[in-house]
């Protein structure tokens, strides 16, 4: 398995130094991974690393807890777009789930999608499935599923619980073909990283990636 294709080489923390996405990118082009998801003011800094390489740039929007106005969204949508972003992953708003307003969260997809569609970017949204009942879960591959959405992943890395089998596999039960799986959160071995390949994921959301594909166990969080 050629684990490294399936790797968003990742750093979000609110300390990230300049030198983080420096090495960030140089282990990206090294290992081939399939992107860098990176805060959105790097952006700009890591397309010029990843210049003449196939990695993809990706950034997140409404991060990591997913309230944000969806205006708010929309402005950093289009502040990533201007830095020529390849692909964006978006945190739904939880408190509408938990409250269980799913028209506003319908409307907050489809006020998005289209918009960075026309854009030809990637969308992944950010679903939180660790704190989700499988009920919510299912009913998030329904609404997200028929959005024109091109991945759902299952987490931010920052709820008690991140990825998991089980989760992945529902995902895959209940999403159209077309609609990919990235898995992110506590991915830490390559163990649990094939694992997840297996249920369903095409995408890996790891901060330990070099460790991962030399077969080792990282001790960090993603």
């Amino acid at each position: 398995m050629q684990l490294n294709q399936y790797i968003d080489h990742t750093i979000l923390k609110p300390t990230t130094l300049i030198s983080d996405i420096e090495k960030l990118c140089s282990e990206a082009k090294q290992y081939q991974f399939a992107a860098v998801c990176i805060p959105p003011p790097f952006i700009r800094k890591a397309k010029e690393l990843l210049l003449g390489s196939a990695v993809k740039t990706a950034t997140v929007i409404g991060f990591p807890f997913g309230y944000s106005a969806v205006e708010a969204k929309l402005a950093e949508v289009l502040l990533a777009v201007v830095d020529d972003v390849d692909e964006l992953d978006i945190v739904i708003n939880l408190i509408a789930l938990k409250n269980n307003d799913w028209e506003y969260l319908a409307n907050e997809i489809n006020y998005l999608v289209p918009i960075i569609k026309e854009k030809n970017k990637v969308v992944k949204i950010i679903i939180e499935s660790g704190v989700l009942t499988d009920e919510e879960i299912v009913k998030c591959c329904q609404l997200y599923g028929v959005a024109g959405i091109d991945y759902l992943k299952t987490s931010t890395g920052y709820a008690q619980n991140g990825a998991s089998v089980h989760a992945v596999k529902l995902f895959r039960e209940n999403l159209p073909p077309h609609v990919q799986i990235k898995a992110s959160g506590g991915i830490r071995d390559y163990a649990f990283a094939k694992e997840l390949i297996e249920a369903g994921a095409t995408r890996l959301g790891c901060s330990s990636s070099v460790a991962i594909v030399s077969g080792k166990t990282a001790n960090s969080e993603y």
